[in-house]
């Protein structure tokens, strides 16, 4: 080792022969305008350099370069551009070898293709996932990396979004050597040596060929990623984008190829779409920041119970042993308990049969999972979690029992949709330990969990609560306590806007077709019959006592529940699902008891335009998710964006309710909602939160400000 020199984020030393540059940017050494220039400096020190023979790019910490630095979004890009930087790597008249451990995505892994060797480390996670976030690699991603692994592989990359482990990269051709161990820089050092004394000179990725040579083949698979784009993408933006880059490494010389890349990468970058998945990011990244983990921190955490063992329940235990956790399961008898069994091993069975698990990995996972039909056995369980049916006196007989056998200091949580967390504590002598954890379904797949906080829960409670979801690789949003929470508490306001739009003409059909359009995956009708028609009817039985009778009541959905059409499972609700299919057709005996609804309710039906129905739709939205914010139900705005779009199918590239409804003007929205109180006053009551906003002129996002 010899002389050194420090630009501060970048550190250059030579060993001998070999400049080592140093990526040092705690904590993933993102590429901030720092770091391109000191890599910009050090490259060039190196070709200057008479006694330096190769340049050896490493990271310190935890990463190579996880990516772009997210503190620079939305700011003015300063020089040098990563572009700059990559083609200055690629144009060194030296070998320059990068050595990846960690983190090596988007302008990292762009940094990598740029140098003309790469080893990775066993633990090295490679990708370009900028389609995240409405972006296309934009330093010559899309024309390196097909030259390397091929048109069809590097589509599936920068497609998907995923990330390829050190040994999938090195098959794919992205990588020359996977080395033994952890030490990146004794790696480093051996593969630019061995490189050195086999005299290997510059290996340019823009000179490769081999994995292009077959042309029509090449062209093939982007013709077929353009037809998967087309149909899977629903109106997304950027995939487009990179397939049309790929082929632009096709058909034109690098230089015209990067060419088109910028272009296309300019177009991403103006795109609404781009603001939306970029609020998105932020949005998930705000939701741990809650006050009681500013307080306090998570308790242990080391066994966790469950009781129940239906579908819910299975699915919470499987996300649980994914995390590492042992779990015990508790239900009523030897019967349900075996059923609970079965349900978990059958998500395995799944797996294995699918080739995305082997045998003796089911059985590890399954080595944690243990059973009984006493609460006795949850003695020992750090936070147990009650995941039975939704009724309020079955899940007090639970918490009296769960409070009888914990021990000191467990956490006991509620997986309750809709029920009062307060009242279930105070079927405990410590409501403090109490609160609500609630799972999607499939809970083992669906990543937001509402983090339900009660009047007397403790913060190291809650702390213990978001610690489950890190463990659990969820996201975690801090709901307040009001029937339904966040999420469900809008979604029956936005349902009910949709029934009234029924009762008044629209059919389910319709109205779904416009909710897709929007850009969900799923109409609010396929959702219910997907879902059970029984659950929500349950629900509205138990609110009839108190139901507002202002409050239009729409009974269509109670009709078809009458007649044991629950959906999916019965076979119809809305829908028709002949012989078991999962996709279903429209029913006319439902629209037929659509039309007696309507003579019952006195009902002239009229017709409704996709963009009408998707404005009363998104105004009952966001009205209602004003409410839930300035009720404290939310903490922020973004909070309600993250779980529109973790838990309810919200277009992703929209951003949320709140961020939509910020784009589309707040005046809007509230003029929207004006007109449509003319004619029912008592359920489009504008939110007092969006009037204050419309009318002095802000909007949601500056709520998040001062969140």
């Amino acid at each position: 080792m010899t002389d050194s020199a420090s630009t501060g984020a970048v550190h250059a030393r030579r060993y001998e022969d070999i400049l080592v540059v140093t990526i040092d940017h705690p904590p993933v050494n993102a590429l901030s305008a720092a770091v391109r220039a000191g890599l910009a400096r050090a490259v060039r020190q190196a070709r200057d350099d008479a006694q330096v023979r190769a340049i050896l790019l490493t990271g310190s910490g935890k990463a190579f370069i996880a990516g772009a630095d997210i503190r620079e979004f939305g700011k003015p890009p300063q020089p040098p551009s990563l572009p700059e930087v990559c083609n200055l790597i690629e144009a060194s008249p030296k070998p320059v070898v990068a050595v990846l451990h960690g983190a090596a995505l988007g302008g990292g892994l762009e940094v990598a293709l740029a140098a003309h060797y790469r080893v990775a480390l066993p633990g090295a996670r490679l990708g370009l996932p900028e389609v995240n976030l409405g972006l296309l690699p934009g330093a010559g991603g899309t024309q390196r990396a097909p030259r390397l692994m091929g048109a069809q592989a590097a589509l599936d990359l920068m497609l998907s979004g995923r990330h390829l482990s050190a040994q999938d990269a090195l098959a794919a051709g992205l990588v020359d050597a996977v080395a033994d161990g952890d030490d990146a820089l004794g790696a480093g050092l051996a593969h630019a040596r061995q490189l050195l004394a086999m005299h290997a000179g510059p290996r340019r990725t823009r000179d490769a060929s081999a994995a292009l040579a077959d042309k029509p083949a090449a062209l093939a698979a982007v013709d077929a990623a353009a037809e998967r784009v087309a149909a899977t993408s629903r109106g997304l933006y950027s995939p487009a984008r990179i397939v049309e880059a790929v082929r632009a490494a096709i058909e034109l010389p690098f230089e015209q190829g990067l060419q088109a890349e910028r272009a296309l990468f300019l177009q991403c970058l103006d795109s609404s779409q781009r603001a939306g998945l970029v609020h998105a990011f932020f949005a998930e990244r705000a939701t741990a920041k809650a006050p009681e983990l500013m307080q306090a921190r998570p308790r242990r955490l080391e066994r966790i119970g469950v009781v129940g063992g239906g579908t819910m329940g299975a699915g919470i235990a499987v996300a649980v042993l994914d995390a590492g956790l042992p779990v015990v399961m508790v239900e009523q008898d030897e019967a349900a308990l075996e059923r609970g069994r079965a349900r978990v091993a059958r998500v395995y069975d799944l797996l294995v049969g699918k080739g995305r698990m082997d045998a003796d990995e089911r059985a590890a996972r399954l080595a944690r999972f243990t059973g009984a039909t006493s609460y006795d056995a949850l003695a020992e369980a750090d936070l147990i979690i009650e995941a039975i049916y939704e009724d309020m006196d079955a899940k007090l007989a639970v918490f009296a029992q769960l409070d009888r056998v914990a021990k000191p200091g467990a956490v006991l949580a509620t997986n309750t949709s809709y029920l009062d967390v307060d009242r279930i504590a105070q079927a405990t002598r410590g409501p403090a330990d109490v609160l609500g954890l609630h799972f999607f379904s499939p809970a083992n797949i669906m990543k937001l969990l509402e983090v339900v906080v009660g009047s007397r829960t403790a913060p190291d409670t809650v702390a213990t609560g978001f610690e489950l979801a890190r463990r659990l690789r969820k996201i975690p949003v801090r709901a307040g306590v009001c029937d339904g929470f966040i999420g469900n508490r809008i979604l029956a306001a936005y349902r009910q806007a949709a029934d009234m739009m029924m009762e008044d003409g629209a059919s389910p059909y319709e109205i779904d077709a416009a909710v897709r359009a929007f850009g969900y995956p799923m109409g609010p009708y396929q959702m219910m019959d997907l879902a059970g028609g029984d659950i929500g009817w349950a629900t509205r039985k138990r609110r009839a006592a108190t139901r507002d009778p202002a409050l239009r009541y729409v009974q269509i959905a109670d009709r078809l529940c009458e007649r044991g059409w629950f959906g999916q499972k019965t076979g119809r609700g809305y829908y028709l699902y002949p012989d078991g299919a999962r996709q279903g057709q429209p029913d006319p005996e439902v629209l037929a008891i659509i039309d007696a609804e309507r003579r019952r309710a006195g009902v002239s039906p009229r017709a409704f335009s996709e963009e009408e129905i998707q404005r009363r739709y998104l105004a009952a939205m966001i009205n209602e998710a004003a409410n839930v914010l300035s009720e404290g139900i939310a903490l922020r705005p973004s909070d309600i964006d993250v779980v529109a779009l973790s838990g309810y199918g919200f277009p992703r590239y929209r951003g949320g309710p709140m961020h939509y409804a910020d784009q589309a003007g707040l005046p809007r929205i509230l003029a929207d909602l004006r007109g449509y109180a003319a004619q029912d006053p008592a359920f489009w009551k504008p939110s007092p939160l969006l009037v204050e906003l419309a009318e002095s002129g802000r909007d949601f996002a500056s709520l998040n400000r001062n969140a």
